[in-house]
């Protein structure tokens, strides 16, 4: 088979209002190939998709399809011409029966309606040759699981003539012989001439199943690689803009003055979700900052909301101070002195039409209950108090919050936990989106709160973050942690070289045992 470009997008460059999603970028899928599209939140791969797909029209550049040049009017037109997406979010009607989600406008009628022994048994079939599954066909799609939908809707993009099939992360609910069936299917369609672009943050996947792969960063492209020509630490260097020779030959960090906690204060044995992130066990020591490190996806953000109460967990179990202690919950986090501070500031923790001084108390008094609200006096004094002591710049408390800086914005979140006189403090991506500057004082502010006594699980992208502040550093990979580091091995270059390796000595520790 002629392995063709099928379409390529030439110097694509896309502008929203303070903000260049993409600049001069350069991407092609080939006929008969799967390509996987990698690269770090905000690196632009959504957008260059949302292009492809016709949700957004580029500001400048071109693209060709076949070798002819188009425009993609919209998601319709899309579909028209032969590109089919499958999102991550399954975007279909659990009430409905799998068959009519299957053929949803395009069911078998006459002129009485919709011919339903016949819709069944396309739709059987359909399944059997698309999938491999055994499906009723007339029971509710919300009867089945979320893996089952998801490979749903995977086969009705399939019922639509498509040469190009878009799946964006369309792995992140299945489990490993889910994955693998998915895998067959793709290397069926593959064979057959589709092309199919893949978008995930399960580097073991990328290898297992891609034929080439394409890195963005910042907007920018990075470069296209086959997947065999390209190791596993090269690729996380074009993600994370560092050079492994440069890394290398870097010293290792200065080591940090600060107090080393000996008592443990938090440990978790065996905390996971299936499908959301592996059994992990970690302990936080008093007066100490456990760095969690790895790519989007690794399950670092995963263990901040299951320790957080925020998502559930249904595996293993949760210590203070050495006693057992229930997180249903987030109130149940924050009686056990639990603060959290999410990696999206604006959607999931500050609420920008509330004032300064809401936003800094509303932690405070959900501690305290609905009955005992806390008198006015006692926010102001809060507010003042934060406000001096963070350096948050407005002249005055009662300003909304989002029309702060998000440096400032990210000093409210901090003082809303600090008002509580947490033990422990979640920082998930505390430096995103804010300038230099107030970076380095948030960082500053982080050590100082530890030299305080205050223990402290740190999470951050900017893997220089994680080795400045960390006493500790565990690794994650995959939804898993895969190794933990201290001391003199709290460097970039070993962090990233664990992140590519395929087996960690922890790992091969942890099938021991």
């Amino acid at each position: 088979m002629e392995n063709t470009d099928i379409l390529s997008m030439v110097n694509i460059s896309k502008y929203f209002p303070g903000v260049r999603a993409l600049s001069q970028v350069n991407f092609s899928l080939k006929q008969g190939e799967i390509h996987a599209l990698m690269g770090q939140n905000g690196a632009g791969k959504s957008t260059l998709i949302k292009i492809m797909t016709g949700v957004y029209q580029p500001d400048s550049g071109e693209i060709y399809l076949r070798g002819e040049r188009i425009k993609v009017e919209s998601p319709e037109h899309a579909q028209d011409i032969g590109i089919a997406t499958v999102y991550q979010e399954v975007n279909l009607c659990p009430n409905l029966t799998v068959a009519e989600n299957l053929l949803l406008g395009r069911e078998p009628r006459n002129t009485f309606g919709i011919q339903w022994k016949r819709l069944f048994t396309e739709a059987k079939k359909i399944i059997k040759e698309k999938l491999d599954l055994d499906l009723d066909p007339a029971k509710p799609l919300g009867s089945y699981s979320l893996a089952v939908q998801q490979m749903v809707a995977i086969a009705r993009s399939l019922c639509v003539k498509s040469d190009i099939l878009i799946l964006d992360e369309p792995t992140s609910s299945l489990d490993e012989a889910e994955v693998e069936r998915l895998f067959l299917i793709l290397r069926k369609l593959k064979n057959a001439g589709m092309a199919i672009l893949f978008i995930t943050h399960f580097i073991d996947q990328v290898y297992a199943v891609s034929d080439r792969i394409t890195v963005l960063r910042n907007g920018e492209y990075i470069g296209t690689r086959g997947a065999a020509e390209l190791s596993k630490l090269e690729l996380i260097s074009m993600m994370v803009g560092k050079d492994p020779a440069e890394l290398a030959a870097a010293s290792t960090r200065q080591e940090l003055k600060l107090n080393k906690g000996s008592e443990e204060l938090l440990r978790t044995e065996g905390l996971g979700r299936p499908g959301f992130l592996k059994p992990i066990t970690i302990s936080l020591k008093k007066g100490e900052i456990l760095g969690l490190a790895g790519l989007l996806g690794s399950g670092r953000s995963e263990t901040a909301k299951l320790l957080f109460g925020a998502e559930r967990a249904l595996e293993g179990k949760v210590y203070r101070d050495g006693k057992e202690i229930p997180l249903l919950d987030p109130q149940d986090a924050i009686m056990n002195g639990m603060g959290f501070c999410p990696e999206d500031r604006k959607t999931e923790g500050l609420i920008g039409d509330l004032s300064i001084r809401e936003n800094i108390i509303l932690a405070l008094q959900a501690k305290q209950g609905i009955l005992k609200y806390l008198p006015r006096k006692t926010q102001d004094e809060l507010a003042k108090q934060f406000i001096n002591d963070l350096g948050i710049k407005t002249p005055d408390a009662e300003r909304p919050v989002k029309t702060l800086s998000g440096g400032n914005q990210q000093k409210v979140l901090l003082a809303r936990w600090l008002a509580t006189r947490p033990a422990i403090l979640i920082l998930d991506e505390p430096t995103r989106g804010i300038d230099v500057a107030a970076k380095s004082e948030i960082l500053q502010r982080i050590i100082q709160m530890r030299n305080e006594g205050l223990s402290i699980l740190f999470i951050s992208s900017e893997l220089e973050e994680v080795v400045a502040v960390s006493d500790r550093v565990a690794i994650f990979r995959d939804k898993k942690k895969i190794a933990e580091v201290e001391g003199k091995d709290i460097n970039e270059h070993t962090i990233m070289r664990m992140i590519a390796q395929e087996d960690t000595e922890y790992e091969k520790q942890a099938a021991a045992n």
